[in-house]
């Protein structure tokens, strides 16, 4: 297995004068370089054309530019404080980044704007397919705490525009079970969510994960996976799959409906709510609730 490594050394800023707005010329290469903006919510790219003609050569000047301020004012370079690459480990078609310690403080949208910008740029050179990250001698993880692996570039999804993976913030009012299981409990969230995602999905997503203090309690069990949640003339439309059925301790149906009722209504589009299982509305929730009803917010069992 072919192996290169180097240490990236104080970046010069001569790599800055191949930055081209315009065509390449016969025999030139051009790349799209990625930055990302202040607001930390997307990326951007600029034409580049490289100086080096061999990949290793190619690979630290890619990485050089990406340290240096981009034209555009809006935007900044992904490689700066606190994101300091420390060394590149080329193997085959493979590129193994070093990150310090100090990328950890990364906010989570800020942290997969930086990989997509990375993987986006570095996998436009020759012999590069798959990028993987490693925080000193860790593996880079996720939230959860599982290792991210390798990354190539169709993992960052294009939205309009060419912004990839645009992130915002939002406040959410969501409803879980109080200790008896019997009465609602109101609680608020803030997430920073892909807008890929629709609001009323990440509020069925959000109930799924469960309450974040031990003051408040679960409604849906955390099996349950979304096939899709779509929304017409005000009426919410959740199908789960089959997980849902299975109940959840002390927690009565009606709780485990109007808690994904009444969190739902909470959105200003939605009006009604109605659940299936994978699609059929034909059956009932424990035996007692109808998924043919059409579910309207329930006051009464908010404590």
């Amino acid at each position: 297995m072919k192996k290169v490594k180097y240490i990236l050394f104080p970046l010069l800023v001569f790599f800055l004068a191949g930055c081209s707005k315009g065509g390449a010329e016969d025999g030139e290469r051009v790349i799209d370089v990625y930055y990302m903006n202040k607001e930390e919510t997307k990326i951007s790219s600029q034409p580049y054309t490289l100086q080096k003609d061999d990949t290793n050569g190619q690979i630290e000047e890619v990485l050089q530019v990406m340290s240096q301020a981009p034209d555009d004012v809006e935007y900044k370079a992904v490689i700066s404080s606190p994101v300091t690459v420390l060394e590149a480990v080329r193997e085959e078609e493979q590129v193994i980044l070093t990150v310090e310690e100090g990328y950890r403080s990364l906010e989570p949208p800020a942290e997969v704007l930086t990989r997509a910008a990375l993987v986006r740029t570095l996998t436009q050179l020759e012999e590069v397919e798959y990028i993987s990250m490693k925080v000193r001698n860790d593996p880079l993880t996720d939230l959860s705490g599982n290792p991210i692996g390798i990354m190539e570039a169709s993992m960052f999804i294009d939205n309009a525009g060419d912004e990839i993976n645009t992130y915002e913030k939002a406040r959410l009012t969501l409803y879980f079970a109080d200790e008896s299981g019997t009465k609602l409990v109101e609680a608020t969230r803030s997430v920073v969510y892909n807008t890929n995602i629709s609001m009323e999905k990440l509020v069925v997503e959000e109930l799924i994960k469960g309450p974040n203090n031990d003051k408040i309690y679960p409604t849906v069990n955390p099996e349950t996976k979304v096939n899709n949640v779509t929304v017409k003339d005000g009426v919410c439309y959740v199908n789960l799959n089959e997980n849902f059925l299975t109940q959840m301790t002390n927690v009565t149906s009606e709780v485990t409906i109007y808690s994904i009722t009444n969190s739902l209504v909470e959105l200003p589009n939605i009006y009604k709510v109605q659940i299936s299982i994978n699609g059929d509305t034909e059956g009932t929730y424990r035996e007692t609730i109808p998924f043919s009803t059409i579910f309207e917010r329930n006051l009464e069992l908010i404590e």
